[in-house]
């Protein structure tokens, strides 16, 4: 169920917005929606993963390790 909600803002701010959407060929109502969903948290744990896997994929161990070395604790 999508409901309608009602936002005030400068009208200089509200069409350099709008300015900014048309580049990205996005409307305010998708780019306000996939907002709220990123503050809100939804989709935030797949997301997060990814974005940590690619900030840490230039980490490598220099060696293959055993199935015992990888069981140690």
């Amino acid at each position: 169920m999508v409901k309608n909600i009602t936002l005030s803002a400068e009208a200089s701010l509200i069409q350099r917005a709008r300015q900014r959407a048309a580049e990205e060929h996005k409307s305010l109502n998708e780019l306000f929606r996939e907002w709220m969903a990123h503050y809100a948290g939804i989709g935030k744990s797949s997301e997060h993963y990814r974005r940590l896997m690619k900030h840490l994929a230039h980490a490598r161990p220099g060696r293959t390790f055993s199935r015992d070395e990888m069981n140690e604790r």
